[in-house]
């Protein structure tokens, strides 16, 4: 069972934007987005039980953030990832416990190095199918490069029910001037204000970005980031770790 906290249960889902072949692409993408100052490392995983979410190969980026790591793909967005608290060295040294536990199927995994300048300038203009959680905090990062005063950055992940099926999305708040600021993924051009009372009220604050079909909100509080603006392709820069054993 994966850590037993407010946030730790959730798998966040962009459906408006399809997966589509070329995972590695995409982890380089949510790579860069990141930026120098998380923690992140690109694996491809070996799924002994290639369903037609997960294929039998697979790219995927393991990243820290907020004390814990977290696994994306472009299959289905990012979900946490550890199994503990404050073992953060040991998770990053061998994934592959952390793996089994996610799925069944992944057996073997192996880390993946720099692309190289044509493979990095792709992942910096491709698109990141399910990347909503990702985005987010790319636009944290934005910010601060801008010199807005940011203050109490979190991340607002939902469910939300649809007639058909249930979903799940995040956006990303901070406190200004009094007020609850939200940026979200799928409109960021478009910055939402709100009272600063529904700081308190994760359900509220979901419900008035997406409407009453939201079932359940969690906030994620963030660190905030150093003042460079995301756009570039970066090196792994976690220790490597090897195959796992059969």
């Amino acid at each position: 069972m994966r850590i037993p906290s407010w946030f730790a249960l959730f798998v966040l889902l962009v459906t408006a934007c399809p997966a589509t072949d070329g995972s590695l692409g995409h982890a380089r993408r949510a790579q860069a987005l990141l930026g120098p100052e998380v923690w992140s490392q690109i694996i491809r995983v070996e799924n002994s039980a290639p369903t037609r979410k997960y294929p039998r190969t697979l790219h995927a980026l393991v990243f820290e953030l907020a004390g814990v790591l977290w696994f994306y793909t472009d299959a289905d967005g990012t979900q946490s990832f550890s199994l503990h608290r404050n073992r953060l060295a040991q998770e990053k040294a061998d994934f592959a416990p952390l793996l089994r536990d996610l799925d069944r199927g992944f057996e073997r995994w192996v880390t993946v190095g720099p692309g190289g300048e044509e493979s990095d300038a792709t992942a910096a203009a491709a698109e990141l199918p399910n990347g909503c959680f990702i985005e987010s905090y790319a636009a944290l990062r934005r910010l601060v490069a801008r010199g807005v005063p940011v203050s109490e950055p979190r991340l607002l992940s939902y469910y939300a029910r649809t007639p058909r099926r249930q979903t799940g999305h995040t956006v990303l708040v901070y406190s200004v001037n009094g007020r609850l600021a939200v940026v979200d993924p799928l409109r960021p051009e478009t910055e939402l204000r709100f009272p600063a009372s529904f700081s308190a009220e994760p359900m509220e604050l979901a419900r008035a970005i997406q409407g009453p079909e939201v079932g359940h909100a969690i906030l994620l509080p963030l660190p905030l980031p150093a003042g460079r603006a995301p756009g570039e392709v970066f090196a792994a820069n976690g220790p490597r770790a090897g195959s796992l054993p059969l």
